[in-house]
């Protein structure tokens, strides 16, 4: 995270975007400029910001939880791939995790339910020329993509929520290191079959194999040296 520039401090967290996250703006600038022309690019950028807003409401939902339980967030920092919200500690007891876990898919939950409201609305009350707006076309697709955040966050593998929530789930019945290492094994698991249907369906599937895969081997690592101290 070292590569990384602060942008705004909101609630006392230091909010940062990494200097690859300004890379993949310049990509789809220019990705979307070659389809369809400046209002092309301009539209494919605005909608990467609305979409990065809502993953920053999503870290800011476990920021918050973890604040409840009395553990800061020194930052949160904006990738290509998501965000991460750097927490000082984590948190001592497996129920207090899952809450810090599940609260930033639901920041998500609530988000689409809002943006469907709206659409909603907006089809009762306007005539269907309205509804092709590329306005109502922005939030249908926001809707639509925290719906698939929701779901890409809560597969059970590290370093998603998904995983959190199924080692805490773990933790409840067994030791804290052993149920991070059936975790990290499960997301490996997974990892692999990723990568697997990736050959053939999807190249992007791979690197989020490598993604999820290196994510389960660095937390059980880390759960190891914990239970070594």
């Amino acid at each position: 995270m070292r590569s990384s520039l602060k942008v705004a401090s909101i609630f006392g967290i230091e909010v940062r975007i990494h200097l690859t996250f300004l890379l993949f703006l310049v990509w789809i600038w220019f990705s979307y400029y070659q389809v369809a022309g400046f209002e092309g690019a301009v539209q494919g950028v605005l909608f990467i910001l609305a979409l990065f807003a809502c993953v920053l409401l999503h870290e800011f939902g476990h920021a918050f939880a973890a604040r409840g339980f009395g553990i800061e967030t020194p930052d949160i920092t904006l990738l290509p791939i998501g965000g991460v919200a750097r927490l000082s500690r984590i948190p001592e007891k497996p129920w207090q995790e899952l809450v810090v876990a599940i609260a930033g898919p639901l920041v998500n939950v609530v988000i689409a339910a809002a943006l469907i409201f709206v659409i909603h609305t907006n089809a009762t009350l306007e005539q269907l020329e309205y509804l092709e707006s590329p306005r109502i076309e922005l939030l249908a697709k926001l809707a639509s993509v925290n719906v698939m955040l929701v779901l890409f966050n809560l597969i059970p593998a590290f370093p998603m929520d998904g995983g959190r929530v199924l080692r805490a789930l773990l933790a409840m019945a067994m030791p804290y290191a052993r149920a991070t290492q059936i975790a990290a094994w499960i997301g490996q698991g997974l990892a692999v079959v990723f990568a697997i249907v990736g050959i053939f369906v999807n190249p992007w599937l791979i690197f989020i194999a490598f993604f999820i895969f290196a994510g389960a081997q660095q937390e059980a690592a880390m759960a190891r040296s914990k239970g070594a101290r």
